[in-house]
C-alpha cells in the first residue's frame, strides 16, 4: 500500500514540475549546471522539466513494483564484476 501512495505523490510532483516549471523556477531559482549544459537560455526550465519526467518515471516504477528490481539489476552490473 505504501508504494502506491508514495508513487502517486511522486507522480503528482513530477506532473507539477513539468506543468508549473515557471513557478518552480521563481521559487527555487536557476540551476547553474542546467544553464551551462542544457541550453544557453532556458536551461533551468529544461532542467526542471527533465527532473519532473524522471520523477514521473521513477514513480511509475514504484507503483508497478519494478523499482527494486531495476535498482538491484543496475547496482549488480555496477559493483559486481
Amino acid at each position: 500500500m505504501r508504494q502506491y501512495i508514495l508513487g502517486a505523490l511522486g507522480f503528482l510532483l513530477g506532473i507539477a514540475l513539468v506543468i508549473k516549471t515557471e513557478w518552480f523556477l521563481r521559487q527555487l531559482g536557476r540551476i547553474d549546471w542546467a544553464e551551462e549544459h542544457l541550453a544557453s537560455s532556458g536551461g533551468s526550465r529544461a532542467g526542471y522539466k527533465l527532473l519532473g519526467l524522471l520523477v514521473i518515471f521513477l514513480s511509475l516504477l514504484a507503483i508497478t513494483g519494478q523499482f527494486e528490481s531495476l535498482g538491484g539489476n543496475v547496482l549488480k552490473k555496477i559493483f559486481v564484476h
